[in-house]
């Protein structure tokens, strides 16, 4: 059987080909932002950037951003506390920034990052030595190994694990 031009186009192995190119440019593009982190305020950076890395909003659910800064006077043992204003306008560039869709639910309620099933997931052969190492200390300590964290890019591409 012979095939017209437009069957070709319209539902034959041309048009199959073409979706097929446009889907996978569209996958590949979603992933390679999927760990870099573009939302700032300078508040939220120079407040929760003076104890720690300021965490990307992305990394947690609204909910969980709600609950901690509900609660900055018990901020995982410090008081972490904010005049009126700061609290109001870091708790809603939080917000606003949160993770939505797949990545909140991933998130769930974790109030830590590092409880999140994200997490886990992204850091699961990471040994225990690793974490224990003087130069990383800790989980939450993500510029130890990404070097590029300061800007919000936690990408495979920005690692260099301290040795």
């Amino acid at each position: 059987m012979k095939r017209t031009a437009n069957q070709w186009i319209h539902g034959g192995p041309i048009a199959t080909a073409l979706l097929l190119l446009v889907l996978a440019g569209h996958v590949r593009v979603a992933g390679a932002d999927d760990d870099r982190f573009t939302a700032s305020n300078e508040k939220w950076r120079a407040e929760c950037g003076s104890c720690h890395v300021a965490y990307p909003p992305q990394l947690l659910a609204e909910e969980s951003w709600q609950k901690l800064m509900s609660g900055l006077d018990k901020h995982f043992g410090t008081d972490a506390s904010l005049d009126a204003v700061a609290a109001v306008e870091i708790g809603a560039f939080l917000t606003e920034n949160a993770a939505r869709g797949k990545r909140a639910w991933r998130a769930g309620s974790a109030l830590r990052i590092t409880e999140t099933a994200w997490f886990r997931k992204e850091h699961r052969k990471v040994s225990a030595a690793t974490w224990k190492n003087s130069k990383v200390k800790s989980p939450a300590n993500c510029s130890a190994c990404h070097t590029g964290a300061e800007r919000g890019d936690y990408s495979e591409h920005s690692v260099s694990v301290p040795r």
